[in-house]
C-alpha cells in the first residue's frame, strides 16, 4: 500500500512540474504514473552503474556531478515514454532538482499522517 501511494504522490509532483515548467510536457495523468514507474526503476537498476562508473568524477565535484547523473535518468525516461518529453539538459536538471524537493515534501507529509 505505502508503495501504491509514494507512486501516486511521485505522479502527482510530476504532473504539478510539468504544469509549471515550460520546457517539460506530459500527455496524460496516465503518463504521469507511468513516468514516476519508469523512474523509480531506473534510479534502482541503472543509477547505482552510472555513479560506480563515474565515481572519481563525483568524487572530484564533491557530489555536484550527481545532478548530472539524474539529469540522465530523466532524458532516458523521456526517450522511453511517448508522452513525457523535456526538451534540454538545462530543464532536466532543474526538472530533477524540483521533482527530488517536492518528492521529499510529499514523502515527509505521508510519513506524519500514519
Amino acid at each position: 500500500m505505502k508503495l501504491i501511494l509514494r507512486t501516486l504522490l511521485s505522479a502527482l509532483a510530476v504532473i504539478v512540474l510539468a504544469n509549471l515548467l515550460p520546457n517539460v510536457q506530459i500527455d496524460h495523468y496516465s503518463t504521469a504514473i507511468i513516468v514516476a514507474i519508469v523512474l523509480s526503476i531506473l534510479n534502482f537498476i541503472v543509477k547505482p552503474i552510472l555513479v560506480l562508473f563515474t565515481l572519481p568524477v563525483t568524487i572530484l565535484t564533491l557530489g555536484l556531478f550527481l545532478l548530472v547523473i539524474n539529469a540522465i535518468i530523466i532524458l532516458l525516461a523521456d526517450n522511453l515514454i511517448d508522452g513525457f518529453q523535456v526538451t534540454s539538459f538545462w530543464s532536466a536538471i532543474l526538472f530533477s532538482i524540483l521533482l527530488s524537493f517536492l518528492q521529499s515534501i510529499l514523502f515527509s507529509l505521508l510519513k506524519e499522517s500514519k
